[in-house]
């Protein structure tokens, strides 16, 4: 089966890229396109970040539930197809209502992480759930670097030169994928499609109907409206506190990125295999709230690195709170826990872009009661802390 957890790895990879390669060239391609200073084009970029995500929000549980009844192999490998496809169209945009356009068929194609999930979750034993996720969590992080790296590096050719190279790769995978693929869904396993349980909202109902899912579903929640602070706010967040460069920006999410892949891809199994998934959860969380509040204090770029190998052990929460769902649902209905899982995801880039740009705005323009262009990460920081709390109250150690 190792061909097969390849293409599921580059698929995730591709997903995650569909937001870290416009992160660096972001800033540079609105300013591009309209007539604006750094701060309102941050209000733009947290729009056509909310664009993409409200599509994947309505598609993840849709994807996920129709892979459940027509397999997974088909689900996904028409969207690496459209999402070849819409990246030539990103390339080739010249006005923001294409732009916007570009995100919201993005946004559909990446809604593919919760079909990824579930094969993923077919072809894992419960005791390997979580280390597999892992796994998932170690090719976001592949997509953080590769992203970002090919956004700073290409932009020397332009902003659009990222998109290119963006297409053709998602028409590789695609290309893999077709030869190496194998169906995943069993009619011992399959569920007809029913809308009610397809779309974001069926899907969170049926969730309700598990004991004690709501709550660890808005944990996971609050884990990811405090994460996209970076892909919301760190390309104008870099430019504003240390005046990087897209090529730098590029490089800082690159290092960061990094540093998740070796967490995800191989840390991880040392410790849940010493602490648990309980702790393991806690023990992120705890990373991510010290990360947060740090940020202010920053003032070097060399701050920034110096500290990464320690904000990198925050990556550890989210795949052990996957595991810890996963095994509370039966076989066929793990498409539709993604889903919902991804959904929840897709609605943590439509809140944390629109709210963390609207808090970058307010305390970098020229009426801000104080320069303070580390002010979201002080949002992140307080939604972690009731993430933190919320799950002590439902767990125990």
């Amino acid at each position: 089966m190792r061909l097969p957890i390849y293409f599921i790895f580059f698929t995730i990879v591709l997903d995650s890229m569909g937001i870290g390669i416009i992160m660096p060239v972001m800033p540079d391609l609105i300013r591009e396109v309209g007539d604006m200073n750094l701060s309102e084009a941050a209000l733009w970029g947290g729009a056509l970040t909310a664009a993409f995500a409200v599509n994947q929000f309505l598609f993840s549980p849709t994807l996920g539930s129709l892979s459940d009844a027509y397999g997974r192999r088909p689900v996904l490998l028409v969207a690496l197809l459209i999402m070849a496809l819409d990246y030539l169209l990103m390339a080739l945009a010249q006005t923001m209502w294409l732009l916007f356009i570009g995100r919201i068929i993005g946004g559909i194609t990446a809604a593919t992480q919760s079909t990824a999930s579930a094969y993923m979750a077919d072809i894992s034993s419960d005791e390997d759930k979580a280390k597999n996720f892992g796994i998932l969590g170690a090719a976001f992080g592949v997509g953080f670097i590769l992203g970002p790296m090919l956004g700073g590096l290409l932009a020397e050719y332009g902003s659009r030169a990222p998109f290119y190279a963006a297409a053709l790769l998602a028409f590789l995978n695609l290309l893999f994928g077709y030869f190496v693929l194998p169906e995943t869904v069993t009619d011992s396993i399959r569920r007809p499609f029913e809308w009610r349980r397809s779309n974001p909202f069926g899907a969170f109902q049926q969730m309700k109907k598990l004991p004690g899912m709501i709550p660890m579903l808005s944990v996971f929640l609050l884990l990811s409206i405090a994460f996209f602070v970076y892909p919301a706010i760190w390309a104008y967040f870099g430019r504003a506190q240390f005046e990087w460069d897209a090529r730098m920006v590029g490089i800082s999410l690159a290092c960061y990125g990094l540093g998740i892949v070796i967490i995800q891809g191989a840390l991880i199994r040392l410790i849940l295999k010493r602490l648990g998934e309980r702790a393991t959860v806690m023990l992120g969380m705890s990373v991510h709230l010290c990360t947060f509040l740090i940020y202010p204090f920053m003032t070097q770029t060399w701050h920034v690195f110096a500290y990464l190998p320690i904000s990198v052990f925050s990556a550890v929460a989210v795949p052990a709170l996957q595991g810890l769902m996963s095994n509370s649902v039966a076989k066929n209905a793990q498409g539709e826990l993604q889903g919902a899982m991804a959904s929840l995801t897709a609605v943590a880039t439509i809140v944390s872009p629109l709210l963390m740009t609207q808090v970058f705005n307010y305390f970098t323009n020229d009426s801000a009661p104080v320069y303070l262009p580390a002010a979201p990460f002080l949002v992140s920081a307080a939604s972690v802390c009731i993430a933190f709390l919320l799950f002590r109250k439902h767990t125990s150690l």
